[in-house]
């Protein structure tokens, strides 16, 4: 039992885990690059995502800096607001761009009732809810030998993992958005300045996938021992 139990951890949850690092990695190093080259147009990525709105004639959503936050963008569905890093919000630079124009991405698709979005939206609370749980799962389950808890804890991976799966469709429309925005609006030309923005929002696409291969090998994980319980 220890050896299987040690391998199947291994395949499931270290290999993903790796593949996350990797993925990591590769967004980490794209922004360091595409930071440091300054678009043609100049202007930062809090500029470029009221010039994004505005053409797309969305004047309900407020763009807000997120003091000390490195690469934490994001946009707030719930307060429509769209919340970038420092750094995207003030620097004129590739990646700023790119990163402001994604995110402005998901406002658009909330703006057009996207339903992919729709859907993730509509499953937050429950993976609220099965993330809060899950501590309490593995520790009632591995460390007091609750056994009976690691059901439960397949039905929370199964949540997260499904949310996951939801979410691939909704970044890789929000960066097809971005990429045609930027160029149709003239924000990056065409050659050099287009292939670092689509190599920037390339490699945080990975991030994604790996998020989702880290929640299905965790789910996987837990339905081996589910099974070697029963």
């Amino acid at each position: 039992m220890g050896y299987n139990y040690f391998s199947h951890y291994l395949i499931y949850v270290g290999i993903p885990l790796l593949l996350g690092m990797w993925a990591q990695f590769k967004v980490s190093a794209a922004f360091k690059k595409y930071s440091g080259i300054r678009a043609t147009r100049n202007i930062t990525g809090a500029e470029t995502a009221r010039a994004i709105l505005d053409a797309a004639q969305i004047h309900d959503v407020e763009v807000v800096q997120l003091d000390g936050s490195m690469l934490g963008d994001h946009y707030d569905p719930m307060n429509k607001r769209l919340c970038l890093s420092s750094e995207t919000y003030n620097t004129p630079s590739l990646a700023a761009v790119g990163i402001a124009a994604h995110e402005t991405g998901h406002a658009i698709q909330h703006a057009r009732a996207y339903g992919p979005l729709k859907l993730r939206m509509a499953v937050v609370p429950a993976t609220q809810i099965a993330s809060q749980m899950l501590p309490f799962i593995m520790i009632g389950g591995f460390w007091f030998g609750i056994f009976a808890l690691i059901k439960l804890g397949v039905i929370c991976y199964g949540i997260l993992t499904f949310f996951q799966l939801i979410t691939l469709p909704v970044e890789f429309d929000a960066s097809r958005r971005a990429k045609i925005i930027l160029g149709e609006m003239g924000i990056v030309r065409p050659g050099e300045e287009a292939d670092g923005v689509n190599n920037m929002l390339n490699a945080a696409a990975l991030t994604y996938v790996a998020a989702f291969v880290a929640a299905l090998g965790n789910l996987l994980w837990m339905l081996s021992l589910s099974r070697r319980n029963d």
